[in-house]
């Protein structure tokens, strides 16, 4: 039977929402095609403010990695926009020249952020925050500039502006409006809020119109209607989105604010269904993300032919994500001839609290200060609740005053818990009671609770500790590594050395796993401890391992592949040169660049070529792919620079050729400069050494990423032996005791530096970490030059290649 074709336009939250509906309602159906603009899988747009901050990362943030769309059978093409549809022949056109036909089509374009109108705005340095490109935008400049002026002083201006201070940057908001976010807040908590962020750094100019960015090619600063100037160097435009209706458009379906659609999804053309903020419901387009969802829940069952609820509109909620701030607002909370208030404000502690009522019926709300309150009132809001029978200033204490441990007890079964994902307490409880959930991350993974924002999760917490009362393990609630188990790092490490377990399914079979399949979280990560721990014994499972991995190559967006040959420390040769002319020539290959780590990466390369490839290439891998050491950057040192002091391109050689092919939690990047300089930057690496008079200084924990961070100085030592040794034993102690996926830089301020130097201290200690490293490299062959040698190795790569 043939599967009907699924084209996706978008790959944001809202579009993969509905392909995850899909799947779980009818997985053999569709044959499904994702276009996504940007470079990268999808992630939790929620949380860019989070990333910012620097409290998580990109990839902590990612909802589905690249293996998930290749289990799924499905199709994603990155970097590369529907420019067209032709709705009549049930085709699309790409802007790489790609034609696709469609027996359905979902438009999940997203929004587009409101640019102000106003000479300026084209000028270097003024940006906006809606993606990861604009995040590590704000990143880099914070690390070259000092004044940012935020233009908007609604959510995502506030959480950009806290960012922005986070980074260093002196921040000033701008806002129109007489007080802040009054699309969620009333004018007491607007005001409230504006006190504790400027306590916290931030300044404020209310009321102001925009009327110019001033400077020459870079902004300068801002120029306002009543005269007054305020000098920055750069802006974010935060003042609004607008749904993203041009392709729509031009396709002739029916627009107004957005892209109309029915109770069902569906657009004024057949077989076009439109998602997320780019569709307009009944008049309203919605741009939170908990209406997003619950309009891919019934997309899902239009598409799939099932029983379908049609779609009525959403009651929107908001909490803020700025740290400090407790923010939360639902519903219709300003009052009018219709509309009456019941306030609570403690001025001294800074809480105010607020419902408004329509008749017995409460229809908003807004909570400063203490939010706990604010998943009760939404689903009273939800559920259109009569109060009347119920004192109303009663509304706003907590539940017998107890807080909000009674809270859980008194939600009944179809009360929201989790707003964004629309997870009500039954579903929780049934999760625990009937499927052995035991910790929020199994809870998170079962039900999707507490996977958007975050904000419900010490309600979930709170519901599984209610739930399983006497039972309830408070150990066990420590972060898993993954939803199919309760099992932390530190717990599996441990099983898999005490039981001598040796392979992944092992692992998942006797340590219960809740999927016997695994998932793409904790099959990369058992195979990583599997031979951490065994490292002479194990057999490397390829496929547990990433597609990059199993590829030895990075994918790009087009599907061909980059190859990076190993050059230790940076240097290389004459006859290395030209045996890579000669396949760049042989193989047509479009692209040969240099890295930022000293390497020369071939772009384009076709999977069916990779093995041939690396078979005439005749070097060593450079694991650009890899979860190992990467490379050794290195400056041209003592031997050629006037300032070097030491040997620098000898050392970075010798630790790349030491190091090379190990596997660690998370890629490792070195540096090596000749003197305090530091032209290889090595004050931002995994490992740097500078050098100085008389030895190295080694510094530690670097991140040169959206997460910047300097490293932290490990030790000065005087020879190169020394050297040597403590980065054995260092490299040993992350691999032994990190996390997978756990950069260095997020390990070391977990552990802290003078906890990883008093291991390093014990000379007996450092010694045994050193040998149990040899070990691990004892067991290292290049993978090429193993698959060259072996010609079944050679035939089972190629049927690889031809089948993945």
């Amino acid at each position: 039977m043939r599967k009907e074709k699924l084209i996706v336009i978008g790959n944001g939250m809202a579009g993969i929402r509905a392909v995850e509906e899909i799947i779980s309602l009818s997985p053999e159906i569709f044959d499904i095609t994702v276009f996504g603009s940007e470079p990268h899988p999808n992630y939790n747009r929620i949380l860019l403010s989070k990333v910012l901050q620097g409290d998580t990362s990109v990839e902590d943030i990612t909802l589905n990695d690249w293996n998930w769309y290749e289990e799924n059978d499905i199709t994603l093409y990155i970097e590369e926009k529907v420019i067209s549809i032709d709705s009549i022949n049930q085709e699309i056109r790409t802007d790489q020249g790609r034609i696709e036909f469609y027996d359905k089509l979902i438009i999940a374009t997203g929004s587009l952020p409101f640019i102000l109108p106003i000479p300026g705005v084209e000028k270097e340095g003024v940006t906006t925050f809606r993606d990861i490109s604009d995040t590590n935008q704000m990143v880099k400049a914070s690390q070259q500039y000092k004044k940012a002026a935020v233009i908007g002083g609604g959510l995502l201006g506030l959480e950009a502006a806290r960012g922005l201070l986070n980074l260093g940057m002196d921040v000033t908001v701008v806002h129109l409006s007489s007080y802040l976010m009054e699309r969620q807040l009333d004018l007491t908590a607007g005001k409230l809020l504006q006190q504790e962020l400027e306590q916290q750094g931030m300044s404020f100019l209310l009321e102001k119109q925009t009327q110019e960015i001033t400077g020459h090619e870079r902004v300068e600063g801002l120029k306002f209607s009543d005269g007054n100037l305020l000098e920055t160097d750069f802006v974010v435009m935060a003042a609004g989105i607008r749904p993203n209706t041009e392709l729509a458009q031009k396709a002739g379906l029916h627009i107004n604010r957005g892209i109309v659609v029915n109770d069902y999804m569906e657009t004024s053309s057949a077989n076009i269904y439109a998602v997320g903020e780019c569709a307009e419901h009944k008049g309203m387009v919605y741009g939170l993300v908990a209406p997003l969802y619950e309009q891919g829940k019934v997309l899902a069952k239009t598409i799939c032919g099932g029983d379908v609820r049609p779609y009525q509109g959403s009651v929107l909620s908001t909490q803020l994500k700025v740290s400090g701030v407790d923010v939360f607002s639902a519903g219709d909370f300003i009052e009018d001839e219709q509309k009456k208030s019941i306030k609570v404000f403690d001025e001294q502690d800074g809480i105010y609290k607020k419902i408004v009522l329509k008749g017995n019926q409460i229809v908003g709300a807004v909570l400063f200060g203490d939010s706990r309150d604010g998943n009760r009132l939404f689903s009273m809001i939800q559920k259109q609740q009569d109060v009347s029978e119920v004192e109303k200033i009663s509304i706003l204490q907590p539940i017998s005053g107890q807080g909000s441990g009674s809270l859980v007890a008194s939600m009944s079964a179809d009360d929201i818990v989790c707003g964004c994902n629309g997870v009500s307490k039954g579903t929780i409880v049934e999760a625990i009671q009937n499927q052995g959930c035991t910790s929020v991350d199994e809870l998170k993974a079962c039900t999707s609770a507490s996977r958007s924002c975050g904000g419900c999760k010490p309600l979930v917490a709170e519901l599984l500790q209610h739930t399983l009362g006497s039972e309830f393990d408070g150990a066990a609630q420590k972060e898993a590594i993954c939803g199919c188990t309760s099992l932390s790092r530190d717990e599996v490490v441990e099983e898999i050395r005490a039981k001598g377990l040796s392979h992944t399914r092992e692992v998942m079979s006797v340590l219960g796993w809740s999927n016997e399949e695994g998932c793409s979280k904790c099959r990369p990560a058992l195979n990583y401890y599997l031979g951490m721990v065994n490292p002479t014994g194990y057999v490397d499972e390829r496929e547990s391992r990433f597609v990059n991995e199993r590829m030895h190559a990075n994918i790009q967006k087009d599907g061909t592949y980059s190859v990076v040959p190993r050059m230790y420390g940076g240097v290389t040769n004459a006859d290395d040169l030209r045996r890579i002319a000669d396949v760049v020539d042989k193989y047509n290959i479009p692209l040969v660049k240099v890295t930022g780590g000293q390497r020369l990466d071939l772009f384009g390369v076709k999977k069916e070529d990779l093995p041939l490839v690396w078979e005439e290439l005749d070097m060593p891998s450079g694991y650009a792919y890899g979860k190992s050491l990467r490379t050794v950057k290195t400056c041209v040192g003592e031997q050629f620079c006037r300032f070097g002091t030491q040997d620098s391109m000898g050392v970075g050689i010798a630790l790349e050729k030491k190091f090379e092919g190990l596997w660690t939690p998370h890629k490792v990047k070195m540096a090596v400069s000749a003197c305090p300089r530091s032209c290889a930057e090595s004050g931002f690496k995994d490992i740097g050494f500078i050098g100085i008079d008389g030895g190295w200084e080694i510094y530690v924990g670097g991140n040169g990423g959206t997460h910047l961070r300097g490293g932290d100085l490990l030790y000065k030592v005087k020879t190169d032996e020394e050297l040597m040794e403590i980065t054995g034993a260092y490299l040993q102690y992350y691999r032994e005791t990190a996390n997978y996926l756990e950069r260095t830089s997020a390990w070391i301020e977990r552990i802290g530096i003078k906890n990883v130097q008093a291991i390093l201290d014990n000379v007996e200690e450092r010694k045994k970490l050193n040998l149990r490293i040899d070990e691990a490299l004892s067991t290292y062959r290049d993978p090429w030059k193993e698959i060259v040698e072996n010609k079944q190795a050679k035939k089972e790569l190629f049927e690889t290649v031809v089948t993945s």
